[in-house]
C-alpha cells in the first residue's frame, strides 16, 4: 500500500470507530474491504486485467463460502442481502468506465457493462450450481485450482505465458509481454485463507459464518495486502463481540499505528537507498562494504515488513478487531528456531499447522518408521523450501528455504547434543549472558546470510556476492 492509500484508510477506519458494533457496522467493513479489492489491485497494461482479477477474487471467495456452509438453501436465502451488496458494486465500479477520471487505477478502462453483466450472471449460475455436486470433492478441487494458480503467479515463466496468453486473446502486442503483466494483489495471503477454512470444514472444525462475515476475514481490507494471516475463528469472535472504544484503545491503536509508519517510511525507505539489491550487488568492491549493504538489506526488509504489520494492525485496532502479531524482535533471538517461531509468526504458525505437523504424524505412521534424526531433516528442510516457494518459484528461493531449513535441522541436532551438558552453559550469570549473546549474534549472520539468495534474482549472483563478502575476488 502506498502512503496515500494507508492515511484513506486511516481516516476510514477512524469513522467506523464511532460506528457501534451489529449489523450495520459488519455491512459498512464489507463494503469498504470488497472495494479495496479493486481499489488496491495495481494497473496493468494487459486491458481490463486489473478488474477481471477483483472480480476472481470475489468468485473465489463466494464459492469457498457455499462449498463451506451447512444448508445451502436455506443458507441462501439468509444472505441474499450480501449477494446484493457484491453484485452491486462489482456493477458499480464496472460504470467507472464512463467517468472523465480513473478513479480505480485501471490502466484502461473496465469492461463492457454487458461483459460484467453476462459474467456476473454465470458466476450466480455456478454458485447455484454448485451445490449439486458432491461437496468434499469440490473442497478438494478448490484447493487445488488455489495452488495451481499460485504455481502460476510465483513462476516467472508461467506468469508471462499467461501475459503473452492474454495479451493475444486482447489484440495486444506480444512483444512487450512481461512476468509482471500477471500481477494478482493479495492473492498469496488471500489463498492461505481460502485452505485454512476448506481444510477446517474438512476437519470438522470450521464455526458456522455468514456470507458477510466470510467475506469480510477474507478480504479484510487493513490485511489484504500484506497480512498477518488470522484464522476465521479467531477473526469473527472479534467481529461478533460488542466493542466501544476506550482511551486505552485509542492510544494502542494510534501507537501501533504512529510507529509502524515511522518503520516503514523513515527507517525502512532510508535503508533501502543503501540496500544490495540486483542491481548494485555487482558494483561492490570492498568486503565490508558489502557487508554494510547486507546488514541493511537485513533490516530493511525487517523495518518494512513489521512496519506495515504495525499499520495493519493499529489500524484493525480502530475497527476493534485484534489482529494477531507477526514479529517478536526476532533478530534479539539465540537461535534459529527462536528467530523462525517470532519472524512472520502467522505464516509459521500456518505452515506447522497445515503442512509440518500432519507430514510429522505421517512419517510417524508409517509401518517402518523412518529414524528420528532424518524425519526431522524431511520435515524441516521441506516446510522451508515451500515457504520459500511461496515467496517466488525461483532457484534462488529454493536456496534461501534449503539455506534456512538446514539451519534449523543443524540447530536441532546441535541442541539435543549438547542438552546433557547444558549446565556447562548456565552455571553462572555471566557465562549465561554470553552463551545468549553468542547465539544471537550467530542466528543474526546466518540469517542475513540466508538474505543473499532471498534479496538477489539468480544464484550466480547470490555466489559473487558470497566471494565479495570473504574476500575473494
Amino acid at each position: 500500500m502506498s502512503l496515500t492509500q494507508i492515511i484513506i484508510f486511516a481516516i476510514i477506519a477512524l469513522i467506523l470507530a464511532f460506528v457501534e458494533k451489529g449489523n450495520l457496522h459488519v455491512t459498512l467493513m464489507l463494503t469498504l474491504s470488497v472495494l479495496a479489492v479493486f481499489w488496491l489491485q495495481p494497473s496493468l497494461p494487459i486491458r481490463n486485467l486489473g478488474y477481471w482479477l477483483s472480480i476472481t477474487t470475489l468468485t473465489f471467495t463466494v464459492l469457498s463460502w457455499v462449498i463451506l456452509v451447512s444448508g445451502i438453501d436455506q443458507a441462501l436465502k439468509d444472505n441474499w442481502q450480501t449477494f446484493a451488496i457484491l453484485l452491486t458494486i462489482s456493477i458499480a465500479i464496472g460504470l467507472t468506465r464512463f467517468f472523465p477520471i480513473d478513479a480505480f487505477n485501471f490502466i484502461s478502462r473496465p469492461p463492457q457493462i454487458s461483459q460484467i453483466i453476462f459474467t456476473l450472471f454465470l458466476v450466480s449460475l455456478v454458485t447455484l450450481l454448485v451445490n449439486k455436486f458432491w461437496r468434499p470433492y469440490l473442497m478438494t478441487g478448490m484447493i487445488v485450482l488455489i495452488i495451481v494458480i499460485l504455481v502460476i503467479i510465483k513462476t516467472p515463466y508461467l506468469s508471462q505465458t499467461v501475459s503473452e496468453f492474454l495479451r493475444y486473446l486482447n489484440g495486444q502486442s506480444l512483444v512487450t509481454a512481461t512476468t509482471v503483466d500477471f500481477r494478482w494483489i493479495g492473492f498469496s495471503y488471500i489463498a492461505f485463507r481460502l485452505i485454512h477454512t476448506i481444510r477446517d470444514r474438512q476437519a470438522g472444525r470450521l464455526p458456522s459464518v455468514s456470507l458477510a462475515e466470510y467475506v469480510t476475514y477474507v478480504v479484510f481490507f487493513p490485511s489484504l495486502t500484506a497480512g498477518p494471516i488470522d484464522r476465521i475463528e479467531r477473526f469473527i469472535g472479534d467481529l461478533r463481540r460488542p466493542f466501544m472504544m476506550g482511551s486505552t484503545d485509542w492510544l494502542n491503536a494510534g501507537q501501533r499505528f504512529f510507529i509502524g509508519l515511522f518503520k516503514k517510511f523513515v527507517i525502512a525507505d532510508s535503508l533501502a537507498l543503501i540496500a544490495f539489491n540486483g542491481t548494485n550487488a555487482l558494483q561492490v568492491r570492498s568486503a565490508a562494504y558489502a557487508w554494510v549493504l547486507l546488514y541493511a538489506f537485513a533490516f530493511q526488509i525487517y523495518f518494512d515488513f513489521s512496519g506495515y504489520t504495525d499499520i495493519v494492525i493499529g489500524l484493525a485496532l480502530l475497527l476493534g478487531i485484534n489482529l494477531p502479531e507477526n514479529f517478536n524482535s526476532p533478530y534479539l533471538k539465540s537461535n534459529l528456531t527462536l528467530f523462525w517461531n517470532n519472524w512472520h509468526m502467522t505464516l509459521t504458525q500456518w505452515f506447522r499447522s497445515y503442512y509440518f505437523n500432519p507430514l510429522t504424524r505421517w512419517l510417524r505412521g508409517l509401518a517402518h518408521p523412518l529414524p528420528i534424526p532424518l524425519m526431522i531433516f524431511i520435515t524441516q528442510v521441506s516446510t522451508m523450501v515451500l515457504i520459500g516457494l511461496w515467496h517466488g518459484i525461483t532457484i534462488n528461493f529454493i536456496l534461501w528455504g534449503l539455506w534456512q531449513g538446514l539451519g534449523l535441522f543443524f540447530h536441532n541436532r546441535w541442541s539435543d547434543f549438547i542438552k546433557p551438558h547444558g549446565d556447562i552453559f548456565s552455571k553462572s550469570r555471566t557465562r549465561a549472558r554470553l552463551t545468549k549473546a553468542t547465539g544471537i549474534i550467530i542466528t543474526f549472520n546466518y540469517v542475513s546470510l540466508g538474505w543473499v539468495f532471498f534479496a538477489l534474482p539468480t544464484p550466480y549472483l547470490s555466489y559473487n556476492y558470497f566471494l565479495k563478502l570473504f574476500g575473494i575476488n
